[in-house]
């Protein structure tokens, strides 16, 4: 389907140019890999199709006829959409002349899936870098190709490198101007190149050789070496480096101390990120850090004086302070923005806080109310049984009616059918909307007032808080609910008892028990409610995190491991608090001839020790475990899910309805951005900005990942290399 050079694709695929010093294969060799390299080609085919789709969409018609990339659309065909704050789009015109192989200024078809190809080698940074310094395409590099490319892309006041030195002796020789580097020899000496620019470049400014250089002299040497490797801010503070030590002049030690803390930004952000995850507070200081790192590896990472860099750039200064994961964020992300440079998105943020709040809560509360109605309907035949178990009178004659909850279950089946099962189901799925609803949005809520904005921890205490705080506010609604549908599931009961009673409806109930008595119960029902959202939701948390390690590099819960979050925290939960429910249940229901009759929480929790006992208390308990964890299981599955598929669902949608909006609000002259407020599903979480500030940008394609990694170790050898 598309016509490939396969000889030349083989190199690329299967060759490490040069390596040895050879020249290309034989014919036999060359013959056999070919098809290999077919096989590789055909399995390959949706990979080429993309490609080709990339490559007609950028790509414009020659004299020929035929199509090709000049520099200006290769740069938009191969260049990532994330922001390049740090490294211009216009710099990535240095690849161009990799894949312009022909050496005219276009990249054919060809050229371009010789090019992809080489960017799909796990080394494609290094064998880039390579075809780039390689210019006579020999598969070698000499004294004099190197020394050329080097002096080229470097500005012509650029701090000197001295290539009749030691150090490029020993890698290219001297006798006879012979040695030539392979591939793997060229990789050693990219490597190490930095190190000995940074050695040189600090003797070309220590002029008396006392060891010492001026702070601005440092600053221009890490400029030129790793200048876009850091932001703005901490380029902006390098001078202050000479305050760790008296003098105020910088030593060799520390030049060459930091340039290694930049050579280690990803092992430094690794124990950064499990450091202050193991934290009690998310939390470290220095100390934390150099102990982890000692502890997570075989041998001492860091010195003491990298470690004291680490947090003099991420302390702004103090580097005896504990700090959170956000706070390295400005040395160890280039794209990182002073707060000075978020000032306008911060006042935008102060007029649409109050109303995204709101939006925020009315989308969570009517998530919450589905999710709430799915979790009741999966677990209301168990609440069913429950309710009827813990209403069972064991000293009265003639009331024991069930042995146990599988014998209720079996006994309602047989008498009132499957449909027996869901009596009372309507006002549940009514109540239960806004009751779950409440509940997930206060708790949220809660969590959000309470949470560490710096570090995104929030302490044991005001988990429990949140909790007891959103299991209160639900009772307005919970008690209501919970006496109709009580009263409504034991009328099969009632029925078996008085055959000729006629059955009352929920409006029934409701009109006979009035406001007041529609909130029977409701002390009973706060002490219920209270510590099981308190120990239900501070444990469903801790679950997944601790156990599951939700979050941790990145890892999102799959759908059995939220589930088992939800149901587990759910069991001690729903337990713990059975004789509160016990003796809800007893208040709310409608006693019977020879029952007993209660006047209050009190006297309820009396008459049940007295006449039935300790283990009264404790009816339903199994059964109470059975619905409730599987209910909040599903309730919260649901709600997180709901939330995902919104937002999957409404990003296809977003840009379509902000433009409609945007243009309604300019039609009608609105004062206000009305359609940045709207589309609430597509607002980023507290904590998805907590970790946008430090980690790395979206990761797409993993050839764009390598084409600017390699473009990276090039940016290496001048930080502003010019195309």
């Amino acid at each position: 389907m598309f016509p490939l050079d396969l000889p030349r694709l083989f190199r690329t695929l299967h060759c490490d140019r040069g390596a040895e010093g050879s020249s290309a294969p034989d014919q036999t060799k060359l013959s056999t890999a070919m098809a290999a390299v077919k096989g590789a080609v055909s399995v390959q085919e949706s990979e080429l199709k993309r490609w080709k789709r990339i490559f007609d969409t950028h790509a414009k018609l020659g004299d020929d006829g035929e199509k090709y990339l000049d520099t200006e659309s290769f740069v938009k065909a191969i260049a990532p959409t994330e922001d390049l704050t740090k490294i211009g789009r216009k710099q990535f015109s240095i690849l161009f002349r990799v894949a312009d192989t022909s050496k005219r200024g276009l990249v054919s078809w060809e050229d371009f899936v010789v090019f992809e190809t080489s960017l799909k080698r796990p080394d494609a940074d290094y064998f880039v870098a390579f075809q780039y310094f390689d210019v006579d395409n020999s598969g070698t590099i000499t004294f004099e190709e190197f020394k050329n490319v080097f002096k080229a892309n470097v500005k012509p006041d650029a701090i000197p490198f001295d290539f009749d030195c030691d150090w490029v002796k020993l890698y290219l020789g001297t006798k006879n101007g012979t040695h030539v580097l392979g591939y793997h020899e060229f990789t050693q000496l990219m490597k190490g190149l930095q190190g000995e620019r940074l050695r040189q470049a600090f003797k070309h400014f220590d002029q008396d050789q006392d060891g010492l250089i001026r702070p601005d002299q440092f600053k221009r040497i890490i400029l030129e070496l790793a200048g876009h490797k850091l932001s703005d801010v901490v380029i902006e503070r390098l001078p202050s480096l000479a305050t760790l030590t008296p003098g105020g002049r910088i030593s060799y030690s520390e030049v060459v101390a930091f340039h290694n803390v930049v050579r280690e930004m990803d092992m430094i952000e690794r124990i950064v990120r499990e450091a202050t995850a193991k934290s009690s507070d998310g939390r470290i200081d220095q100390s934390d850090f150099v102990n982890y790192a000692a502890a997570s590896s075989r041998y001492s990472l860091f010195t003491p004086m990298e470690a004291a860099i680490v947090f003099h750039f991420a302390g702004r200064g103090s580097g005896t302070s504990r700090l959170a994961l956000v706070d390295f964020a400005q040395l160890l992300n280039p794209r990182w923005r002073a707060p000075q440079a978020q000032f306008q998105e911060e006042k935008q943020e102060k007029h649409t806080n109050a109303l995204n709040k709101t939006l925020q809560s009315a989308y969570n509360f009517a998530l919450g109310g589905v999710s709430g109605a799915f979790g009741a309907t999966m677990v209301y035949p168990i609440d069913l049984v429950k309710t009827r178990m813990q209403n069972q009178r064991s000293t009265v004659v003639g009331q024991l009616l069930y042995k146990n909850s599988i014998d209720c279950a079996r006994k309602v089946f047989h008498h009132e059918g499957f449909l027996g099962f869901y009596r009372g189901l309507g006002p549940q799925l009514v109540g239960v909307a806004p009751e779950k609803a409440i509940k997930l949005t206060v708790n949220d809520f809660m969590r959000g007032i309470a949470t560490d904005p710096e570090t995104g921890r929030i302490k044991l205490g005001w988990e429990m808080v949140a909790g007891g705080t959103a299991g209160g506010c639900q009772v307005v609604f919970t008690n209501p609910l919970e006496i109709v549908k009580i009263r409504l599931q034991m009328q099969g009961e009632a029925a078996k008892a008085s055959p000729d009673q006629l059955k009352k409806g929920a409006i029934h109930i409701i009109r006979q028990l009035g406001v007041v008595g529609l909130y029977r119960g409701a002390t009973a029902c706060l002490m219920r409610d209270i510590p099981f959202s308190s120990i239900y939701f501070p444990a469903y948390s801790h679950l997944k995190t601790d156990l599951f390690h939700q979050d941790y590099n990145g890892k999102q819960l799959s759908f059995f491991e939220t589930l088992a979050s939800a149901a587990i925290a759910g069991m001690p939960a729903a337990y713990l608090t059975t004789p509160c429910d016990v003796v809800k249940t007893r208040l709310q229901t409608e006693a019977r001839k020879g029952q007993s009759h209660y006047k209050g929480v009190m006297d309820a929790f009396g008459k049940i020790w007295r006449e039935e006992g300790f283990k009264a208390f404790w009816k339903g308990g199994p059964a109470r475990v059975l619905r409730s964890s599987p209910q909040f299981g599903f309730t919260l599955v649901a709600y997180e899910y709901l939330q995902r598929v919104c937002r999957m669902f409404s990003a296809l949608a977003v840009r379509r309805i902000r433009v409609l909006i945007a243009t309604a609000v300019s039609v009608a002259h609105v004062f206000f951005p009305l359609h940045q407020y709207l589309p609430y599903p597509w607002a980023e979480p507290k904590a998805a900005k907590l970790e946008t500030a430090l980690t790395t940008p979206r990761l797409e394609d993993i050839s764009r990942i390598r084409a600017r990694n390699a473009l990276k170790i090039m940016l290496d050898v001048q930080g502003d290399i010019s195309s």
